[in-house]
């Protein structure tokens, strides 16, 4: 991997400030204390930690670049969209840091070992910049936009898999939202019997970061945030994948419906699942 862009670099001694906080907590879980946002989503004081320790990095090298986060919203740097004002994610934001400080929350306080750090930068509409940090198995999954993705200094390829029958599928199911779930389970029983499987791990940055990595040949889900899918995009496109809503269109951060695959699953996912789940408005939080 050549040298890396500044930014770059700042965003991955944050993720890797975050993924000690995270480690640290991971050795006594019993301590860590969890309350529920809403139904079935959680969130720690590990979450909340870890987010300050990124805010902190980004903003001690940036000050005037803005944040979007989950646990805080809009709650640090210069005046930006916050969490009720997703849609404001357009081309008026110079340089919004959009950060996940503990993606797979429920996982972390059972101790089940799927969770990451996920920090993109948008830059006038586009990903340019993207860390995401599985602090389990130290695997550093980074990205700029034109220079390639890399893990661990390793270059990024997807996989070469191009039939639905040999592929191997990630998703995500609704757990917040149990409205779309009926319509979900039908995609779910339909993929099933096309593709070779599926895993739910239950982190979508990771899902994504898999993707580029070819350990998944391709990824859907619905009602995700910004933070779940802005860093993973950026390494799926630069890995030679392809990312979009489920009709292909590139609105997936705004609606938080995602599908993502080397080109030709990515293809099969549209015309298979797109007829199936209508393009819906942007998301408010």
């Amino acid at each position: 991997m050549s040298s890396l862009h500044p930014m770059l670099n700042t965003a991955i001694k944050a993720a890797r400030r975050a993924g000690s906080i995270i480690n640290r907590a991971s050795l006594d879980l019993e301590r860590v204390k969890v309350s529920r946002k809403q139904h079935n989503d959680f969130v720690t004081e590990i979450d909340e930690a870890a987010e300050k320790a990124i805010i902190d990095v980004l903003l001690t090298a940036y000050p005037d670049h803005r944040i979007l986060a989950e646990e805080s919203g809009r709650s640090a740097g210069a005046e930006g969209p916050g969490k009720g004002d997703l849609v404001a994610m357009d081309n008026e934001a110079e340089n919004l840091w959009i950060i996940d400080p503990l993606d797979g929350t429920t996982n972390f306080i059972h101790g089940f070992p799927q969770y990451c750090v996920s920090i993109g930068l948008l830059q006038r509409g586009v990903i340019t910049q993207s860390v995401i940090y599985d602090p389990n198995r130290n695997d550093l999954f980074v990205a700029t936009k034109g220079r390639g993705a890399f893990l661990n200094d390793r270059r990024l390829r997807v996989s070469k898999r191009h039939r639905m029958n040999e592929a191997l599928l990630g998703t995500g199911f609704p757990f917040k939202n149990l409205e779309t779930l009926d319509r979900y389970l039908a995609m779910f029983r339909l993929m099933t019997g096309q593709s070779a499987g599926i895993r739910r791990p239950g982190a979508a940055a990771l899902d994504l970061a898999y993707v580029a990595a070819g350990r998944l040949d391709g990824f859907f889900e619905i009602g995700l945030m910004p933070w779940d899918i802005a860093a993973g995009s950026l390494l799926v496109t630069e890995a030679g994948g392809l990312i979009g809503d489920f009709q292909g269109d590139p609105d997936y951060l705004h609606t938080g419906d995602v599908l993502a695959g080397t080109p030709k699953i990515f293809g099969q996912l549209v015309g298979t699942l797109g007829p199936m789940f209508p393009k819906r408005a942007a998301q408010t939080a």
